[in-house]
C-alpha cells in the first residue's frame, strides 16, 4: 500500500536516459555497432513476470545472444540500467564483466546464480552481486530495462563486486563494439 502510494507521487520522476552507461561513455572512431537479442522477450517488448525480480517473479536471467563481434574482441560485459527509477541515476540491475567473447550467448538463468557464472559481477544499486530482475515501485507506470553489451579491444580488469563508478574508468578507450536491448516492465 505505502510502496503504491510512493510510486503513484514519484510517478513523473525519471533518472533519464541520458544517464545510462551506454550514453555516458565516449564512443570510441573505431567503434562498431553490436546486435543483442532476447528469446524470452522481442526488442521494445514486455520482459515476461519469470525475470523480474524477488517478490514480483523468479528473479531468473533472461537468454541473450549477440552477434558481430570485432574480431579483435578481448572481453565482454553486459549491464542493465532501468532508466526509469525515480533516481538521480539509472538503478543498476546487473553487472557482468568478463565474459569470454568466444561466447555468442548467455542461457536463460545464466546470470542468477554466482556459482558457475561465465563471468564476474559487480554490485547492483541493490548492492548484490549477479542479475536483479525488474521490481519498480508499483503504481510508477511502466520502466524501460536496457541491456547493455560492450566488446572490449582490452581487458577490463574489473573485480567482483566492482562498483557502476568503476565500471566507467575500466571501459575509457578500451570500446571496439556496443549494442543494447530494451525491454519493458511494469509492476502493478
Amino acid at each position: 500500500m505505502i510502496a503504491r502510494l510512493l510510486g503513484t507521487l514519484l510517478r513523473g520522476r525519471r533518472a533519464g536516459d541520458q544517464r545510462l552507461l551506454c550514453h555516458e561513455l565516449p564512443v570510441e572512431s573505431r567503434e562498431e555497432a553490436l546486435q543483442l537479442a532476447s528469446s524470452a522477450f522481442a526488442a521494445g517488448g514486455t520482459i515476461p513476470v519469470r525475470y523480474a525480480g524477488e517478490g514480483v517473479g523468479a528473479n531468473v536471467s533472461p537468454a541473450l545472444a549477440w552477434s558481430a563481434l570485432p574480431p579483435a574482441t578481448m572481453e565482454l560485459v553486459l549491464v542493465m540500467e532501468d532508466p526509469d527509477a525515480p533516481l538521480r541515476r539509472p538503478f543498476v540491475h546487473l553487472i557482468a564483466a568478463g565474459i569470454d567473447p568466444s561466447l555468442n550467448r548467455l542461457e536463460d538463468g545464466a546470470l542468477s546464480a554466482l556459482d558457475g557464472a561465465p563471468c564476474v559481477f559487480g554490485l547492483t544499486t541493490f548492492r548484490h552481486l549477479g542479475y536483479c530482475g525488474p521490481r519498480a515501485l508499483p503504481g510508477h507506470g511502466t520502466h524501460r530495462y536496457v541491456f547493455q553489451l560492450f566488446a572490449l579491444g582490452r581487458p577490463s580488469g574489473l573485480e567482483q563486486g566492482a562498483r557502476r563508478d568503476e565500471l566507467v574508468e575500466a571501459l575509457k578507450g578500451k570500446l571496439l563494439a556496443r549494442g543494447t536491448l530494451e525491454g519493458l516492465f511494469e509492476r502493478r
